[in-house]
């Protein structure tokens, strides 16, 4: 059974793919050559899915951190005999220096080795198994390192030593001396009849100080926030660059897929897409946390997956693969036993298909915050933009499954309705630039209209604040985003008592906030969320409540590993981090609620100033 607890790995990337590496040195997590394709190294999932260990042979401690501002790990082991250092990069292209990071990425994993002090012997276990561990390859032992036979793709291991195997492993026990560098690299090439060339020692070392420089430049030239919380927020928005799929922009929820929301559990999905849903709170936290390049380039990227005919009653897409892919059909992986036993293990997702009314709102919101890169729109992008408010205005009366793809009987979700006036309360905004300003009369009264339906139907009496659906009494964290988006002031006596109910009836002992407590259709339960705990200190200090907003924060930001990762729940028994790791939408609630409570206090500080200097 796979045990290792999901804070304690470290996560790679080259802005194409990503690998998670475990404390105790084993790469058990990496898709070549994208985010989204079947694992080479898969044991997080499965003892047999295999690993890339890179370990002292005998007792030792360790500590490890990131190197300065990038995704380039460094592990200090020691032992009795002395000390070494790994560390582990995903390779970027030659030359990236600030901008383009993954640009020419080669799809390899380095792992250096140097003995610091005295002398070590070190244990390297490399057992690949494609395809999420369902190829035993066949390891060629050639002159400069391993060929990698089996599966769709080839692969290289460039190694400085030479290794025994036996049942599709290789393994050695190289002792080092203070002084010793040994450099290891994993080569993901496409099948062909021309083998990959291995890299020697001085490729190695150059190109890992390649990507030292390229991940260093780039947060010296676009992270530029100034305030509290400062190394969290950068961090986050490393992260958030980390997710992000060069070619396309695309950023994914997370890299891994299945990892449980309650171990042993069900609730286990794949998260390696990009979601509209997600679109709006992550261009605003790219804005604040990263680049506005990015920003740009990520909305690019969905309003190109996401364009097509609305008017013939399509309806928008939820979600995407990173290439722009809509057939996103989830399959179980049933040789795989799952983290912690938590089968079944997924991949695909079947929520793809799901009507859910709340990304039309989600899409035109981050059209609004970006309107700096619409004028280069093309007029088809223009129309599909005007067409989705057109289509938002006409549906949402409907059912649909809501913001947390629940996946019983539709529902009218209050935050789907507030979405879709949403949508069409930023088309009235953006009519000029959408060329659909003959469209304006029709939104507003639909704007209307949506607003009283909200007013009347989504607040409860009886619960007294706005709850998860009309006529329900369950509470559900999205409502906060009522006062986030500017529906209702955020000191408006409902959206007050609203905040107080979601305090004190859907947080566990530590104040963490559960998305909802009721029944959704599914099986087992799970943890409380992150992005809604950060939602809460938003909204808190949205409301001018900081001292608290202040408060909510630290203890949400408190569960970060020492790497500053944050996954997206923690579990309610205890504080183990459960869900897919890292998770973009726990770091993207991170950067907003710290950008919130530092506009507030700004604002506060200000009034004071006035206040203090009046006669």
């Amino acid at each position: 059974m796979t045990s290792e607890p999901i804070a304690n790995y470290a996560m790679l990337s080259d802005c194409r793919s990503a690998a998670l590496v475990s404390a105790a040195g084993s790469v058990d997590w990496l898709c070549f050559p994208r985010f989204d394709s079947p694992s080479v190294f898969g044991r997080i999932l499965g003892e047999d899915a295999g690993y890339w260990s890179i370990r002292p042979a005998g007792p030792h401690t360790s500590k490890r951190r990131y190197l300065g501002p990038t995704m380039v790990l460094e592990t200090l082991h020691t032992t009795a005999g002395g000390t070494v250092k790994v560390t582990d990069a995903l390779v970027l292209g030659d030359g990236n220096r600030g901008h383009e990071l993954g640009a020419g990425a080669p799809g390899t994993l380095l792992r250096q080795v140097d003995c610091v002090d005295g002398e070590v012997e070190m244990e390297v276990v490399f057992a690949p198994r494609p395809d999420y561990g369902l190829v035993l390859p066949l390891l060629e032992d050639t002159a400069g390192g391993v060929l990698v036979h089996g599966g769709a793709d080839m692969l290289a291991f460039s190694t400085p030593v030479p290794f025994e195997f036996e049942d599709g492993e290789a393994r050695a026990k190289p002792v080092l001396q203070a002084g010793d560098v040994l450099g290891f690299a994993l080569h993901h090439r496409n099948a062909g009849p021309v083998p990959p060339a291995f890299w020697s020692q001085a490729d190695i070392a150059r190109r890992l100080e390649d990507t030292l420089e390229g991940w260093g430049s780039w947060s010296r030239m676009h992270q530029s926030y100034d305030g509290p919380w400062q190394e969290l927020v950068a961090s986050s928005g490393r992260i958030l660059q980390a997710l992000t799929f060069y070619p396309t922009g695309a950023i994914v929820a997370a890299p891994t897929t299945s990892l449980p929301e309650v171990a042993g559990g069900t609730r286990n999905w794949d998260y390696r897409y990009t979601w509209i849903r997600d679109a709006s709170m992550t261009l605003q936290a790219l804005w604040v946390a990263a680049c506005p390049d990015e920003a740009g380039k990520f909305f690019q990227f969905l309003a190109s997956a996401a364009a097509g005919r609305l008017s013939s009653g399509d309806e928008l897409q939820i979600m995407y693969g990173v290439g722009g892919e809509r057939d996103l059909s989830e399959r179980e992986l049933a040789h795989l036993p799952g983290w912690r036993d938590s089968a079944p293990v997924r991949v695909g997702n079947g929520a793809w298909d799901q009507r859910q009314l709340d990304v039309y709102g989600e899409l035109l919101d981050a059209a609004a915050t970006l309107p700096e890169y619409l004028n280069d729109l093309e007029p088809g992008t223009r129309q599909f933009l005007a067409d989705a408010a057109d289509a938002a205005a006409s549906r949402w009366q409907s059912t649909d499954q809501g913001i947390w793809e629940v996946r019983g009987a539709p529902r009218h979700y209050l935050h789907s309705k507030l979405m879709c006036w949403v949508a069409v309360d930023r088309a009235i905004g953006l009519a000029g630039v959408l060329n659909a300003e003959d469209r304006v009369p029709r939104w507003e009264q639909t704007r209307a209209q949506l607003a009283n339906s909200i007013r009347m139907n989504g607040w409860n009496e009886t619960v007294n604040a706005y709850t998860q659906a009309y006529g329900s009494e369950d509470l559900d964290a999205s409502v906060l985003v009522l006062s986030i988006v500017g529906f209702v002031p955020a000191d408006d006596p409902r959206m007050l008592a609203t905040i107080d109910a979601i305090e004190e009836r859907l947080t566990d002992s530590r104040g963490l906030v559960y998305r909802y407590l009721a029944d959704d259709g599914l099986s087992g339960e799970e943890g409380t969320f992150l992005l809604c705990t950060f939602w809460l200190a938003h909204a808190l200090a949205l409301a001018g409540r900081t001292e608290r907003a202040r408060a909510v924060f630290e203890h949400a930001a408190g569960y970060a590993t020492d790497l500053g990762l944050l996954a997206e729940e923690v579990a309610p028994d205890s504080n183990e981090l459960l869900g897919n790791f890292p998770q973009a939408f726990s770091h993207i609630g991170l950067v907003n609620a710290a950008w919130a409570i530092r506009t507030a206090e700004d604002k506060t500080r200000a009034t004071a100033a006035v206040g203090g200097n009046a006669p």
